[in-house]
């Protein structure tokens, strides 16, 4: 397939992409509510880990991991994962407080992630970054 190898950009997204509808899948098995996670933040897997590990993983192979670009990419990698499990997952809970208090129901409370949820991302993210590897013939 050489659309993966001219377009290398293509695997993160779709990563991200079979994550969001792997964590609809089993959010739906898990509550029977099979509407409630589409685009939505938080749960399992972390869309946002899965892709960001695409990424590090698809400029580390392409550029070397001694090149400016996978620095970039695994300190943007950080920075994401760091986010969903800290202050996301804190805006999240101050929201839930705030709803609480004023007795609304407003505000989003599931905004970050567990730390679970994001290595559960960065597995699948891999996984599935080499399969596309793989099934591309890239490298």
């Amino acid at each position: 397939m050489h659309l993966f190898r001219d377009y290398l950009f293509l695997i993160p997204v779709v990563v991200a992409l079979l994550s969001e509808f792997t964590k609809v899948v089993l959010h739906g098995l898990k509550t029977g509510n099979w509407h409630e996670k589409i685009l939505q933040p938080g749960g399992m897997p972390s869309s946002h880990s899965a892709f960001v590990v695409s990424l590090v993983i698809i400029v580390g192979r392409t550029l070397g991991t001694t090149s400016p670009e996978f620095a970039i990419a695994f300190v943007f990698a950080c920075l994401t994962w760091y986010d969903a499990m800290s202050s996301r997952r804190a805006i999240g809970e101050q929201a839930k407080l705030l709803n609480r208090l004023q007795h609304w129901e407003h505000l989003k409370e599931r905004l970050g992630h567990s730390f679970g949820e994001v290595v559960g991302g960065i597995v699948f993210g891999t996984v599935v970054t080499m399969a596309g590897i793989w099934v591309s013939g890239m490298f």
